[in-house]
């Protein structure tokens, strides 16, 4: 099996973020559209005396609008990922490059072993994306998340085939335009 590297990563990164973003944005609006339902006494303080028609937004609803929100980022970003590698092993940005999360022995993983690579994953950004740009000096072109749960994306097996024989015919044409 044929592994990816880190530029490659960029792209599904680039690919998935953009439909995971459009998924967030739902949900939240979702979201804000129950605790617009519950009325302005749940998250906001009463009218100021001085303009009755301003409702400002109390403390509480800053805080408890911030901590929904992450929790909502945190569960839809988990199940988005989780949902596509446990189900045919593949988020949408994979699949646009025809790519895998496979174990090493090329089964897709479970929903506990999602959730471990999605943790790690995390601990991947937190650390400033040194996570990421390991695999660009680990031998195997592996990330943190992919060594600390023992899975690797890789292309498929077609895919990687017609990458090498367009490589090798680039190869031959180079060769050829120099007269080897």
């Amino acid at each position: 099996m044929q592994t990816i590297g880190f530029f490659k990563r960029l792209l599904v990164m680039t690919y998935d973020g953009l439909l995971l973003t459009s998924v967030v944005f739902f949900t939240s609006a979702v979201l804000m559209g129950f605790f617009t339902l519950l009325g302005p006494d749940a998250f906001f303080a009463a009218p100021d005396p001085a303009n009755p028609n301003l409702i400002e937004r109390s403390e509480l609803g800053r805080l408890v609008g911030g901590i929904l929100v992450t929790i909502n980022i945190f569960c839809v970003s988990f199940f988005f990922y989780g949902w596509f590698w446990t189900h045919g092993g593949q988020t949408l940005g994979m699949k646009a490059w025809k790519l895998y999360l496979v174990k090493p022995d090329g089964k897709f993983i479970d929903w506990n072993t999602a959730f471990k690579r999605y943790l790690a994953a995390l601990l991947s950004w937190a650390c400033l994306g040194l996570g990421y740009t390991w695999s660009l000096l680990d031998g195997r072109k592996r990330t943190w998340h992919d060594i600390l749960t023992n899975t690797m994306i890789v292309k498929s097996a077609e895919q990687a085939a017609k990458d090498r024989a367009s490589n090798l015919k680039r190869h031959q044409a180079k060769n050829k335009a120099k007269g080897k």
